[in-house]
């Protein structure tokens, strides 16, 4: 069986001083014949995305998560990190309801 495919879908995000980040939005997988299903997880404003292949370097960074997490996906995981997030937000702004994003 071979390996398939996984890619990282970035966009570059403009800062206030000018200059611009790459920011992971979203993952994508092939399918068995060899189109690419894209999930994103946040729409930035340009609409402009760029798709690339997992390197091993984030091949380890994502299987030392799940080592961490004890989740089966990154998927999963990064939704649970944006609600930990969530919830520290909330917590912070004084704001009762943790379950509110903001």
């Amino acid at each position: 069986m071979t390996q398939k495919k996984m890619f990282k879908v970035l966009s570059a995000i403009d800062k206030r001083d000018g200059t611009s980040f790459w920011m992971r939005v979203g993952s994508g997988f092939t399918n068995k014949d060899n189109s690419v299903n894209i999930y994103l997880d946040v729409l930035p404003k340009s609409f402009q995305f760029q798709l690339r292949e997992l390197d091993e370097e984030d091949l380890r960074r994502r299987e030392s998560r799940r080592g961490e997490s004890g989740n089966d996906t990154g998927l999963a995981s990064s939704h649970a990190d944006a609600g930990l997030v969530a919830s520290a937000r909330a917590a912070s702004s004084g704001n009762g309801d943790a379950s509110l994003p903001f």
